[in-house]
């Protein structure tokens, strides 16, 4: 969609924000691989070659994007805790990921990081060091927690399901063509677990997050 030129600043001038905006919301669309500055110019309503009065390069895109999607992310320095800080970010993060599926192989790929990244890891380490971790601990923190993160969200992007209903429907359906006594435990845990009531993938999100938490609760703990 093309911005309102009232939306645009003096005399409907584009700035960088309504760019990356923009790049964003087609590659939530269609995804990065087919983001181009051609595209991004007709999306704009734009000759591409004007793009480059608001960003260098095709990196230069990549970087403000990827800083967008970080700004994102919901970070509390008023937590009551590094626990709590920590689960409120790891929440949030996966809601975004869910919303910028393109954006889960870049968050930590770009070399140029702008502001809104630069304030995110800066935050996210100062609340582990306040929680007493050691610089060596919240390094370990950081990269689980980031690793469980980006693992969870990047399985649950590519699930051939959505939603619970789907969920029951394609279990079933492998259920139909799968032989009971062959796959015993595979049967029980479709029929016990994905099938009953309430069931949906994304639960085991928060389950996995508190091992995490716990885990670095003792862990730092024992330094």
């Amino acid at each position: 969609m093309t911005p309102p030129r009232s939306a645009r600043g003096p005399r409907g001038r584009l700035s960088r924000d309504e760019v990356l905006l923009a790049a964003v919301a087609y590659a939530d669309e269609h995804g990065i691989a087919s983001l181009s500055m051609r595209k991004l110019g007709e999306v704009l309503a734009v000759e591409a070659m004007s793009l480059y009065n608001h960003v260098a390069n095709k990196d230069d895109l990549l970087d403000g994007m990827v800083d967008h999607v970080f700004g994102e992310i919901v970070l509390d320095p008023d937590a009551s805790g590094w626990r709590q800080a920590m689960r409120l970010r790891a929440t949030s993060a996966r809601e975004v990921l869910l919303r910028h599926r393109w954006a889960i192989g870049l968050l930590d790929s770009r070399t140029s990081p702008g502001p809104a990244t630069l304030r995110h890891h800066d935050a996210v380490l100062g609340s582990l060091r306040a929680g007493g971790f050691s610089v060596p601990m919240a390094a370990h923190a950081f990269a689980v927690l980031d690793s469980y993160i980006y693992g969870f969200a990047l399985q649950e992007a590519a699930l051939p399901f959505e939603g619970p209903q789907e969920t029951e429907d394609l279990a079933q359906a492998i259920l139909a063509g799968m032989p009971a006594d062959e796959y015993p435990h595979l049967t029980e845990l479709a029929v016990e677990h994905v099938l009953q009531p309430g069931y949906e993938f994304g639960n085991e999100f928060e389950f996995g997050l508190d091992l995490i938490l716990d885990g670095l609760e003792r862990a730092s703990a024992a330094t």
